[in-house]
């Protein structure tokens, strides 16, 4: 929803997403009445500029995600270091923790996208993600043992859990159908603009402080906490277009969400999304191996990620529109040939030199083509009354497909070491590619020259 449509419009009700669009361009076709916004369909006056404007939901919501993600990437840069070097734990020990902190959200993305979905509270249930999170984040400065820093990733997860169907809820139903890709795109280049500056942040503080870690996760939560309070005084508090689209379907409920996966499309997209998430390795075990075949300093090591979010900043609105006009399965697919291509390389007999900037570049290529073009792609299979219940779902799917991932590559490396662990991970993500190409699973809504969706009436 646009600061500008929140009190009118429905950008993105369930109607006009059935049908493909039409090849006018929107310069030349005004828009239906409650169907569109101002920036999206363009005005006589505005014309082609203004069709091609980003709503300011999408913008606000990105400077929320650049914020949070800041503070997050501070905390993940020097997580590995601090619980492998610092802490001394095994590479099972740590696959067990890397799991928990990026596939327990699972559990609870089903509950927050049923919370928001119930009443059009995402901003709500969104904002009791963020905080959660932010308060994890000093409570690292006082744990020092597995399981009571399992827990605090755990919590901190859940916040994540909360808050990413709702978010990504407002973003997809405040762009149409066709600019979904570009809407996601924008949104993640913003986020990703925090991920570079987050281990940035980390490195610079570890090199100034006398207790570097301490310091990283006290500033951490500070810049958490501006998240959550730019997310309350800029983001509306309700999507446009969930009154008229509730009237017209059923009240949202767990049995309903659950009845999405009868949707042929949704389903074949999160058996996708859950195949491929199997085989995608952690980013914390790419920068590990990174360190172990290069032999970066442990000073050093925080930087890694900037490559990662250096190439997914600059694909991320390239793809993102190049998804909406040629089909987002094919390069949500071709997002993960680029990651199969890394570990290639991370398992060639390449050293120094191109080896790190090849690798974390088609690291980035791979969240560039894979993050936001899934969801968009999922987001024209669900009604908008139940669309943060419907993203949810591929979200869950993925996000435990990646815990599985995390806790066998971590077992797999402690058992026959990172190489056979690696080969292992290329193999089973060549399997995945190929049944994915063999499901090719419709997309619902419409974007020119998305595979199938394109032919639908």
């Amino acid at each position: 929803m646009y600061l500008s449509e929140s009190r009118r419009g429905t950008p993105a009700a369930p109607a006009p997403e059935a049908a493909s669009p039409s090849p006018v361009t929107p310069a030349a076709t005004p828009p239906a009445a409650g169907t569109g916004t101002a920036a999206d369909t363009g005005t006589a006056a505005g014309g082609r500029r203004a069709g091609t404007a980003v709503g300011a939901t999408v913008l606000a919501l990105g400077t929320v995600s650049l914020v949070t993600d800041i503070s997050s990437e501070m905390v993940t840069a020097v997580l590995p270091l601090y619980l492998v070097t610092g802490l001394g734990l095994s590479p099972l020990g740590f696959g067990l923790l890397d799991g928990v902190y990026n596939g327990f959200s699972a559990l609870v993305r089903l509950v927050g996208g049923h919370l928001a979905d119930r009443g059009g509270r995402h901003k709500a249930v969104a904002a009791a993600g963020y905080g959660l999170s932010a308060l994890c984040k000093p409570l690292l400065l006082a744990v020092h043992t597995l399981p009571l820093i399992g827990a605090v990733l755990a919590a901190d997860r859940t916040g994540k859990g909360l808050r990413t169907a709702p978010r990504d809820a407002m973003i997809s139903l405040s762009a149409p159908p066709e600019r979904r890709g570009r809407a996601f795109g924008v949104h993640r280049a913003m986020d990703t603009t925090g991920a570079l500056l987050g281990p940035l942040a980390a490195f610079l503080i570890l090199r100034q402080a006398a207790d570097g870690y301490d310091a990283v996760f006290t500033v951490s939560f500070c810049v958490a906490a501006a998240g959550v309070v730019v997310l309350l005084l800029f983001v509306p508090a309700r999507a446009s277009g969930l009154g008229s689209a509730r009237r017209e379907a059923e009240r949202p409920s767990l049995r309903a969400a659950a009845a999405l996966l009868n949707r042929r499309e949704l389903r074949g997209l999160t058996l996708c999304a859950v195949a491929l998430g199997l085989a995608t390795v952690s980013d914390s075990f790419v920068y590990l191996l990174l360190q172990r075949r290069l032999g970066v300093p442990d000073r050093w090591f925080a930087l890694l990620p900037l490559g990662t979010a250096a190439a997914f900043l600059l694909l991320a609105v390239p793809l993102g529109r190049w998804a909406d006009r040629v089909g987002r399965w094919r390069v949500f697919v071709g997002g993960h040939v680029a990651l199969l291509l890394a570990y290639g390389l991370l398992l060639s007999s390449l050293r120094a030199g191109v080896l790190p900037y090849a690798v974390l570049a088609l690291h980035g290529a791979f969240y560039a083509a894979t993050d936001g073009v899934l969801m968009a792609a999922a987001a024209g299979s669900v009604p908008a009354a139940l669309r943060s219940s419907g993203l949810a779902l591929v979200q869950t799917g993925q996000a435990a497909a990646r815990f599985v991932c995390s806790l066998g590559f971590g077992a797999a490396w402690t058992a026959w070491g990172d190489r056979s662990a690696l080969s292992g991970a290329a193999v089973a993500l060549v399997v995945s590619v190929a049944l994915a190409l063999a499901l090719r699973p419709r997309e619902g809504g419409g974007a020119p020259g998305t595979i199938r969706g394109a032919a639908r009436t």
